[in-house]
């Protein structure tokens, strides 16, 4: 078994994944809860709402922290 060296991640780059990954995975649950309350509409928002924030993650990251 090996381990990963995580000692290089700036706290940062720790906190931004953290807020994004709570912010991507609370959007796509409600998401989820809407479409099975047949809430069409609403989970659409919800499920393009999590979408954005991933691509917005995505970018921020490739930006500040390459």
């Amino acid at each position: 078994m090996e381990l990963v060296d995580v000692s290089n991640v700036s706290p940062a780059l720790f906190v931004t994944g953290v807020v994004f990954i709570l912010l991507i995975g609370g959007l796509l649950s409600m998401g989820v809860l809407r479409f099975f309350q047949v809430k069409k509409r609403q989970g659409w928002f919800f499920m393009s709402g999590s979408a954005l924030s991933l691509a917005a993650m995505v970018l921020i990251v490739d930006r500040w922290f390459s």
